[in-house]
């Protein structure tokens, strides 16, 4: 039911404003009272449990456990506005009520006590804008390149090396976290996505700045509301709504739906381009198309670009043309369409000088094939122009109701798989990642990271190959998922191949000399499911790889693990410095008791002194987890 992509555990915590009357919060986990099952197990039984029930290694559906850590609002927005809307289309409004109110976690005692009970004191609820901010998002720069120096993060790799947990704040109603946050002075701006609420808390205690509703589903990026509006955070939610906080207060300055289609999700982070905001766009058809009677498939991605200072759209890239029928149907009579696909899952980066985008694409899920999928792009910032293609990998026609690799390959096709036996490599070896913008003497590269395990390197101004090299075979959910980390001298390949045999498992972190192309060193991940962890991850023997984009901070890199390891390595060596476990119990500095979980999506990031690490993930048959830990230099 809420299984896909990626995006899927995290669905969407959003309000719901149709439903909202219906008190669906208060219904969460009803019991029946004569002992007869709750109406609205016979919806998900026809419905959703043979997704969830016991989802199969490396698929995308959360299992129906993962779904009970979800609030009603959760699980309500994926069923009519999110991943999970065709599923929702289906179902009339008491059956809608009676799944939400089986499946979602109840409400509980603590209400917003888990915000409300942890204000900061007066003293300390003032938000300091005047320093320059740690982060503007993901990437934690416009190249992507995801490095910060000493300075930027007050760490250095010494400290990195000797670090203990400050205080962690626990989500309620919430299974996983996928989102990062940006941090300005002593003030981290966080994503509390399934628990619906943008926060504002203190660096060094977690304590409640300000809180303000609203459910972004991933990453914040920070920047200014024209040239002279308010600094803000800002991020897409699960009804498509691009919303700017003024950070100062947590005000919502202005509320914008910029999707080119109404169906499709806002997944990847926006980032500020001086005073406009480039809005990378999703699809959700890769998901939909498990439903038979699905016409398959229309959506397709795009990039729009906004006015930061009131969310005017000025263009839209498209990846495609508008999809159109095939004059055929799929084997249960339904009309299907293409061309679709190639949606943008990541935060694009942006070169101001040279005033071009770049961005990263994803498969095609219906054809015919485009050469604009599983692709690296590069756009023109003031019109929207394409300016040039690099196709990684050629005609990856695939979506969810096709098996992996081949039309008879570990499961049936469903309907929408009516083009497997039509030449398509059937991958999905897409780049979940946005590129990266190197820049090294006299050349500028363009780095991006493949789920087939492969890291390409680029001219920018021509998009030519540069160099290339591949890192074990890749999965869909293998190879690099979310995105690399660049420094002056080298490129970071993390990669996860969950659930690969060992003989082809390349689960590590890969070091690349950007300048000559050669591999510098390498580490391999190794399971760990000693000490009691088996029973804390579950997944710990064959999920250990790093799925997440690291961070380089001063000389260290730090990665997170899907088996919830964190690890610092030494940049120039490789050596291993440092390691720790949050896939374990916590108890919030705002009362909530929780655990971490599997890392996955968002990496770790770093502010004011602090690491910060967002620890649990439930797609995938992953760990669901739901604890944002704050790391600092432990005291001499």
């Amino acid at each position: 039911m809420l299984g896909w992509k990626g995006v899927a555990a995290a669905a969407t915590a959003a309000s719901v404003v149709a439903l909202a009357g219906w008190g669906l919060g208060s219904l969460a986990q009803a019991q029946a009272t004569d002992e007869a099952p709750p109406p609205g197990k016979a919806v998900y039984d026809q419905f959703c449990a043979a997704c969830h029930n016991a989802p199969p290694a490396g698929d995308r559906a959360p299992p129906v456990a993962s779904l009970r850590k979800m609030s009603a609002q959760t699980i309500t927005a994926a069923l009519t506005t999110g991943v999970m809307k065709p599923i929702g289309d289906g179902l009339d409004r008491r059956q809608l009520r009676d799944v939400v109110s089986y499946l979602a976690a109840p409400e509980g005692p603590q209400g917003t006590g888990w915000i409300d009970d942890n204000r900061c004191p007066e003293g300390r609820r003032d938000v300091d804008l005047t320093a320059a901010p740690a982060q503007i998002g993901f990437g934690v720069d416009h190249d992507n390149s995801r490095r910060m120096s000493a300075s930027q993060a007050g760490l250095t790799t010494k400290d990195l090396a000797n670090l203990e947990v400050a205080w962690s704040f626990v989500m309620p109603r919430t299974s996983g976290l996928r989102g990062q946050g940006v941090v300005v002075g002593d003030t981290l701006f966080y994503p509390a996505g399934q628990a619906g609420y943008v926060v504002a808390l203190d660096t060094k205690t977690g304590c409640v700045k300000w809180a303000t509703p609203g459910g972004v589903r991933a990453s914040l990026a920070y920047g200014r509301l024209g040239k002279d509006g308010p600094w803000a955070v800002v991020g897409g939610d699960g009804q498509g709504q691009l919303i700017a906080f003024e950070a100062k207060t947590g005000k919502v300055a202005w509320k914008v739906d910029p999707r080119h289609d109404k169906t499709v999700p806002l997944s990847g982070t926006p980032v500020f381009a001086g005073d406009r905001i480039v809005v990378p766009i999703s699809a959700i058809d890769v998901a939909n198309s498990m439903r038979d009677t699905f016409a398959c498939c229309k959506a397709h991605g795009a990039v729009a670009l906004l006015e930061a200072a009131d969310g005017k759209v000025l263009w839209t890239w498209h990846t495609m043309p508008d999809a159109q029928p095939l004059g055929r149907k799929n084997a249960k009579g339904v009309d299907v369409y293409g061309p679709s696909g190639a949606p943008i899952w990541s935060s694009p980066s942006v070169d101001l000088k040279a005033g071009v985008v770049y961005t990263a694409t994803g498969e095609n899920t219906s054809p015919p094939a485009t050469a604009t999928s599983d692709s690296l792009v590069a756009l023109d910032l003031a019109t929207g122009k394409q300016k040039w293609v690099f196709q990684a990998l050629a005609n990856d026609v695939w979506n969810m109701s096709c098996p992996i690799g081949s039309p008879t390959g570990g499961r049936a096709p469903g309907a929408n798989c009516f083009f497997a036996a039509e030449g398509s490599v059937l991958r999905d070896h897409d780049f979940g990642g946005g590129p990266v913008i190197w820049r090294g003497k006299g050349k500028t590269l363009i780095l991006g990271g493949q789920k087939s395990g492969d890291a390409w390197a680029l001219d920018a101004a021509t998009g030519k190959q540069v160099w290339h090299h591949q890192f074990g075979k890749g999965t869909a959910l293998g190879g690099v998922h979310w995105g690399l980390a660049a420094d002056a001298r080298r490129v970071y390949v993390p990669i996860a191949d969950p659930g690969v045999p060992e003989k082809d498992n390349a689960a590590g972190l890969y070091a690349i000399d950007v300048a000559s192309g050669k591999v510098a060193w390498s580490w391999k991940a190794k399971a760990d499911c000693e000490a009691g962890r088996k029973a804390r991850v579950p997944t710990c023997d064959s999920k250990f790889g790093l799925s997440a984009p690291p961070v380089v901070i001063d000389g260290a890199v730090v990665a997170g693990g899907l088996d919830g390891r964190v690890y610092v390595f030494e940049a120039a060596t490789g050596k291993l410095l440092n390691s720790f476990d949050t896939a374990v119990p916590f108890t919030g500095v705002n009362k909530v008791v929780g655990a971490g979980g599997s890392i996955d999506a968002a990496g770790p990031f770093a502010g004011d002194g602090m690491l910060f690490i967002g620890s649990g993930y439930a797609s995938f048959g992953q760990q669901a987890g739901n604890a944002l830990v704050a790391y600092r230099v432990k005291a001499k």
